[in-house]
């Protein structure tokens, strides 16, 4: 160790970090080439190498770029052009012999936003607890996954595969063991998890994975062609590579912006958009890095050998039509699902099995049931037998009312301090939950196994979390609200 900070050798190079208590953190480490000029829409390339030590004590470049607003997670965007780096945090004094397992985390932000750049991701509690965190980027938006004529699909998924690949090589230096790898991410970070199972390329990479709240990404490859030429159409430039690379970053992230708007006339043509075709920005189903939808992939038993973790909020997007509580009481909650695409028999179902009440939480939760909690229910379907343990995060913040989207977070992290956290889950969130949660993850990590029993098609069980004190912590048939929608 270096008086001035923690000095490792990497194969690119040495990197000196610092250290924060009981952790070596070292933050911004490139693991390929910034994608600006030829490279934009290119393919990672690995870092070039450097001479000296490198200094990674500051986070890198973002993917992200300017202010996002209030945001549940605060993900700050950093400026710059080498946006493709890893922030790690390591136990002191880990030596390269320590063979500690790796726990590789993915952000979210619905593929067109999301920082590594963000105190909540900090791994101090891991390196306490004997695991070494990498917190990734990737390219976001139509630079990241955008079908262009001329340029390699996916972007953004290869960038994830790289910055696994440098792992796989690299973190041994760090204390960490390549071959003890879980890869996990939140969000579209969970649907990422989900699509590196469901790839040949990332096969190896990971030995372990957990997605939680997952939003599958999967654009079908005529989807985002027709996406494409709406961009091109916009900008008024042909829907290639060189087409495209005419258009300055800033240029291209508000026709993104402006293609993503709904054009039929209806109010709620957005909503149903979304419900029925999933995100229009995500990993593309090329034929080439990503043969098949994820879930058909795990279905024929894609990484059935790499045991998962995965789970959701009990209200994801309920918060969202908290707001319209009073006028939402006027409108008849089965007419409001049939108009989003529920038919008679399945809403009927779906009603009768839902455990909230009123029509905002109904509406709200039945956005969160689509888009995220039925993708639980349908992968842990898909997986069959394979090691799959289900989740479910129930504990409601004081300050917003709801199991909310990204509330689970910084209880993952036992990092319940972090700016931002009070926001979302009050003065006071409970410890124990953060630690029963962090544990599990431990355990997990270490281990391959969370602690609590499989999911069966018969039992159905799954671990809840933040439940009342009376309600048993393994709970069967836990996600069968939800069933009808599957």
């Amino acid at each position: 160790m270096d008086a001035r900070g923690p000095v490792v050798a990497t194969t690119r190079g040495r990197v000196r970090g610092f250290a924060r208590g009981g952790t070596a953190v070292f933050l911004g480490i490139p693991f390929a080439q910034a994608p600006v000029g030829a490279l934009r829409f290119a393919a990672p390339q690995p870092a070039a190498p450097w001479e000296g030590v490198r200094d990674a004590t500051e986070y890198g470049a973002t993917a992200q770029r300017g202010d996002t607003g209030i945001t549940l997670i605060p993900e700050p965007s950093v400026p710059g052009d080498a946006t493709l780096n890893v922030n790690i945090f390591a136990p002191a004094g880990a030596t390269s012999d320590a063979a500690l397992p790796v726990l590789v985390w993915i952000h979210g932000g619905g593929f067109t936003s999301g920082s590594p750049a963000s105190r909540w991701y900090d791994g101090d509690a891991f390196a306490r607890d004997g695991v070494v965190t990498v917190v990734v980027s990737y390219r976001l938006g139509f630079d990241g996954f955008g079908a262009i004529d001329g340029a390699p699909s996916n972007r953004g998924l290869r960038d994830q595969i790289a910055a696994l690949e440098w792992v796989r090589d690299e973190i041994a230096a760090f204390g960490g063991d390549p071959a003890r790898v879980t890869i996990v991410g939140q969000s579209a970070g969970g649907g990422s998890v989900l699509t590196l199972l469901a790839c040949p390329a990332a096969s190896g990479l990971f030995r372990g994975a957990m997605a939680v709240s997952p939003a599958i990404g999967a654009v079908a490859a005529p989807a985002a062609r027709r996406f494409a030429e709406r961009i091109a159409a916009l900008a008024g430039v042909p829907a290639d590579r060189d087409g495209f690379a005419r258009l300055p970053e800033e240029h291209l992230l508000e026709l993104q912006q402006r293609a993503q708007m709904p054009t039929g006339r209806p109010r709620l043509s957005g909503l149903t958009t979304l419900l029925d075709d999933g995100l229009p920005i995500g990993p593309v189903v090329d034929g080439d890095l990503l043969l098949r939808a994820p879930l058909d992939a795990l279905a024929d038993g894609a990484a059935a050998d790499v045991p998962l973790v995965i789970g959701a909020t009990d209200d994801e997007f309920t918060m969202l039509t908290a707001r319209w509580r009073k006028p939402l009481r006027l409108v008849p909650v089965p007419l409001a699902l049939a108009v989003l695409g529920l038919g008679r028999s399945r809403r009927r179902a779906y009603l009768a099995r839902s455990r909230r009440r009123g029509s905002a939480a109904l509406l709200g939760g039945y956005v969160s049931d689509r888009v995220i909690r039925s993708v639980v229910l349908r992968t842990a379907r898909a997986r069959g037998t394979a090691p799959t343990w289900v989740y479910r995060f129930a504990w409601r913040s004081p300050s917003i009312g709801f199991a909310c989207h990204c509330l689970d977070v910084p209880f993952w992290f036992d990092h319940l301090d972090a700016d931002g956290v009070a926001a979302i889950a009050g003065d006071v969130p409970p410890a124990d939950l953060a630690a029963a949660m962090h544990e599990a993850a431990i355990r997990f990590a270490h281990d391959g196994d969370p602690g609590w029993p499989t999911w069966d098609a018969r039992a159905r069980r799954a671990r809840v979390f933040g439940a009342p004190a009376s309600t048993p912590p393994v709970e069967p048939d836990a996600y069968s609200d939800v069933a009808p929608l599957v």
